[in-house]
C-alpha cells in the first residue's frame, strides 16, 4: 500500500468521523460560531490544503529523483578527480601551465555544446531518452580519457565527456522539478548538487588511491574509472518513468496521470497538478485522461520559444530570465571552482608540498561539501531558498576574505619559518568555503532555474543557466593560474570575494522566494522586479483567499 492509499483512507476517515462529531458539537451549542461548518467548507472546497503538517516525502518520487541526479555524478567525478590526475598529467606529457588551465577548464566549455541543445533534445524523444543519451556520451568520453596517449588524444575525451556534461546538468533538474510534489520539489530537486558534490568526493579519493600506481598508467585510471557511475546509470533509468509534463505536451494524458498518481502526495493533488499541467500547455481542462493520446494543438518549439525569451520577453519573463540566468553566472563567478579544483596548488602556496598529503587534503574539501550539502537538502523546504542563499553567499564571502588574507600573507612572508597560524586560516577557510557553498549557493542555483521558467520555455531556459554556469566554470578554471600569477594567487582571491559581496545584493535584492509555490504559480511571482515582495504578499493574501472561500 503506498503513501497516497493511506492518506486517502485518513482523508475519508476525517470527513465521515471527525466532521460529523464537530457538526454536532456546533448544533449543541446552538451554531453561533460556525467553525465546523468552515471547516467543512475548507475540506470540501481545497482537498490539497488538508495536508499532515510533517509531510512525508513521497517515496516513488524520491527514487526517481535519486536516479536521475546521479547524472551529476559524472560531473562531480570529473572535476574532483582532474584536480589531482592534473599534477600527474603535466609530469607525464611534459605540458606546461597554459595548457594545463586549458585541460581543466576546456570541458566546461564543451558543455556548452550539450547544454545548447539539451533543451530541443528533451522536448523531442524525452526527459528519460535524454539523460540515456547523455550517460552514453559521457561513458564514451571517460573512455577515450583513459586511453588517451597525448595531449590531443585526450582533449579529444575532455570534448567528448563535456558534451554529455551539458546533457546532465541540464536534464537532471528538470526531470527532478517535473516530477516532484510541491511540497518536496526543493528537496528532491537539490539532488543533483548533492550527487555533483558525492562525485567529487569520489574524484578526490580516487585521486589519493591510485596515485601510488606508476606515472603513465595512474592517471589514465583515474580518468577510466569515470566509465563505471554511466553504466550503473543506463541500468537505474529503466525504472524511471517519463516526465509527466513532458507527457501531457505529447497529449498522453492518460500516462501523465499515471506518473502523477505515483508522484503526488495524494489522488486530489495529482488530479490538481494534471488540470494546472493542462492550462499551461494550452489544453482544456475537459480533455479526458481515458484516451490513450489526444490531439495536442502545434506549438513552435523552435524560433518561437527563443523570440519570447530573448527578442520579445514580457516583463515576467525578463525578470525571470534575469533571475535564473543571473544565480548561475554567480554561482561559478564567485570562484568555488578554482577553491575545488586548483586546490593541491593553493595548499602547495600554502606550504603544503608532498603530493600526498595535499591529494590527503583535497578529501577533506570533498567530505566537507558533501557534508553540508546535505543539510540544505533536508532545509530547503523547511527554511526557504532566500534563506539559504542569502546565508551561503555571505558566508563564502567572508571564507574567501579569509582564504585570500591566509595567502597573502604567506606569499609576503621574507622568513624561512613557516607560518603554521596563516596555513592553519588557509585549509580552515578553503572548507568553509565549500561548506557555505554547498548549503545554499550549490543546490539553489539548480532548484531555483528549473522551478522558475513557465513550462513552454523550461527546456530552453534551463538550458541557458546551464550553458552561463559552465562558461563562466570555464573562464575562472582556464584563467586562474594566468590571474594569480598576474596578481598573486591571495589579489585573486581577494577578487573572487568582490564578486560575492556583488552576488548577495543580487540575490537580496531581485530573486523572490519561491518555497511551497507550484511550477505553474511561478509566472505570477515574477515580472515586477524590485518589488517582487509587494506581489508575494498580494499573492499570500489571494491563496488565502481562495482556500477560504
Amino acid at each position: 500500500m503506498n503513501f497516497s492509499h493511506i492518506f486517502s483512507i485518513g482523508y475519508v476517515y476525517l470527513q465521515t468521523h471527525t466532521l460529523p462529531m464537530a457538526n454536532q458539537k456546533t448544533a449543541d451549542s446552538g451554531g453561533v460560531s460556525g467553525e465546523a461548518t468552515k471547516a467543512h467548507m475548507l475540506i470540501n472546497s481545497s482537498p490539497i490544503s488538508v495536508t499532515p503538517k510533517k509531510q512525508k516525502i513521497n517515496k516513488y518520487a524520491l527514487c526517481i529523483s535519486i536516479l536521475a541526479s546521479m547524472t551529476s555524478i559524472l560531473l562531480g567525478y570529473d572535476t574532483g578527480v582532474m584536480s589531482g590526475a592534473a599534477i600527474f598529467i603535466k609530469k607525464d606529457l611534459k605540458i606546461s601551465d597554459v595548457q594545463i588551465e586549458i585541460l581543466v577548464g576546456s570541458i566546461n566549455i564543451y558543455a556548452l555544446v550539450g547544454a545548447a541543445v539539451a533543451g530541443r533534445t528533451s522536448d523531442w524523444i524525452g526527459r528519460r531518452c535524454t539523460i540515456i543519451f547523455a550517460a552514453a556520451i559521457f561513458f564514451a568520453g571517460a573512455i577515450l580519457m583513459g586511453f588517451a596517449t597525448n595531449y590531443s588524444f585526450l582533449m579529444v575525451g575532455r570534448f567528448v565527456a563535456g558534451v554529455g556534461m551539458g546533457y546532465a546538468l541540464m536534464i537532471a533538474p528538470v526531470y527532478a522539478a517535473e516530477v516532484a510534489p510541491p511540497s518536496s520539489r526543493g528537496f528532491l530537486t537539490s539532488f543533483p548538487e548533492v550527487f555533483i558534490n558525492f562525485g567529487v568526493l569520489l574524484g578526490y579519493m580516487s585521486n589519493y588511491a591510485f596515485a601510488k600506481l606508476p606515472l603513465k598508467l595512474g592517471w589514465r585510471v583515474m580518468l577510466g574509472v569515470g566509465a563505471v557511475p554511466s553504466i550503473f546509470l543506463a541500468v537505474g533509468v529503466v525504472a524511471m518513468p517519463e516526465s509527466p509534463r513532458w507527457l501531457v505536451l505529447q497529449g498522453r494524458l492518460k500516462d501523465a496521470h499515471k506518473v502523477l498518481n505515483k508522484t503526488s502526495d495524494s489522488r486530489q493533488e495529482a488530479q490538481s497538478r494534471l488540470d494546472e499541467i493542462k492550462r499551461a500547455a494550452g489544453l482544456p481542462e475537459s480533455s479526458s485522461t481515458e484516451d490513450d493520446v489526444i490531439s495536442v494543438p502545434k506549438r513552435n518549439r523552435g524560433a518561437g520559444v527563443w523570440k519570447e525569451l530573448l527578442l520579445r520577453p514580457t516583463p515576467t519573463v525578463r525578470h525571470i530570465l534575469i533571475a535564473g540566468l543571473g544565480i548561475q553566472f554567480f554561482q561559478q563567478a564567485s570562484g568555488i571552482d578554482a577553491v575545488v579544483m586548483y586546490s593541491p596548488r593553493i595548499y602547495e602556496k600554502a606550504g603544503i608540498r608532498n603530493d600526498s598529503d595535499k591529494l590527503l587534503a583535497t578529501i577533506a574539501v570533498g567530505i566537507s561539501k558533501t557534508m553540508f550539502i546535505l543539510v540544505a537538502t533536508f532545509l530547503v523546504d523547511r527554511v526557504g531558498r532566500r534563506a539559504l542563499l542569502l546565508t551561503s553567499c555571505g558566508g563564502l564571502a567572508a571564507s574567501l576574505f579569509g582564504l585570500a588574507t591566509g595567502l597573502t600573507v604567506i606569499d609576503q612572508n621574507d622568513n624561512e619559518r613557516k607560518l603554521t597560524w596563516a596555513v592553519a586560516l588557509c585549509v580552515a577557510t578553503s572548507l568553509s568555503s565549500v561548506a557555505f557553498f554547498s548549503i545554499g549557493m550549490g543546490p539553489i542555483a539548480w532548484v531555483y532555474s528549473s522551478e522558475i521558467y513557465p513550462l513552454r520555455l523550461r527546456a530552453q531556459g534551463c538550458s541557458m543557466g546551464v550553458a552561463a554556469n559552465r562558461f563562466m566554470s570555464g573562464v575562472v578554471l582556464m584563467t586562474f593560474i594566468s590571474l594569480y600569477e598576474t596578481i598573486t594567487i591571495g589579489g585573486a582571491f581577494f577578487l573572487f570575494t568582490g564578486i560575492a559581496v556583488v552576488a548577495w545584493i543580487f540575490f537580496y535584492t531581485l530573486l523572490p522566494e519561491t518555497q511551497g509555490r507550484t511550477l505553474e504559480e511561478m509566472e505570477n511571482l515574477f515580472g515586477t522586479f524590485f518589488n517582487w515582495r509587494s506581489t508575494s504578499k498580494e499573492l499570500n493574501i489571494k491563496k488565502e483567499a481562495n482556500s477560504a472561500a
